[in-house]
């Protein structure tokens, strides 16, 4: 379910949040689905429990998950309306920053190599497109 890379710059705990949000995001985990334990994931990719708690802790903030007391974690509801939301963001910024690159000069080529560099990067090349 996760392939975390210890040598990657990025701290364990944001890969999981990512990697989580990418899961919640294409419906791998469905709406008021139970996540696995802190403890359990934790022994499962052989981290400190306490990496598991600051990424459930970072995605609570960010409203794709929430906590019930004694019971666990879920996906919240709110969570495809916040990546809907999200996306809408990402592509208007990105609109604008392709713009000014073509205006300052960087050829499509260039901006394709950085594309797929960056997809690399994050481990993108692992799904199926």
């Amino acid at each position: 379910m996760f392939d975390l890379d210890l040598r990657n710059r990025k701290p364990i705990y944001e890969q999981l949040v990512n990697k989580f949000k990418e899961l919640i995001i294409n419906d791998v985990i469905q709406v008021d689905e139970k996540l696995p334990s802190v403890r359990i994931l934790a022994q499962q990719l052989t981290v400190n429990p306490n990496t598991i708690q600051k990424a459930y802790r970072e995605l609570e903030v960010q409203g794709f998950i929430y906590s019930v007391k004694g019971k666990g974690s879920f996906v919240d509801r709110s969570a495809k309306k916040v990546s809907l939301n999200e996306v809408n963001r990402i592509r208007t910024d990105l609109e604008k920053l392709l713009a000014e690159a073509f205006f300052v000069g960087i050829t499509k080529d260039e901006i394709n190599q950085m594309i797929d560099m960056t997809y690399e990067q994050i481990g993108g090349g692992n799904r199926n497109d």
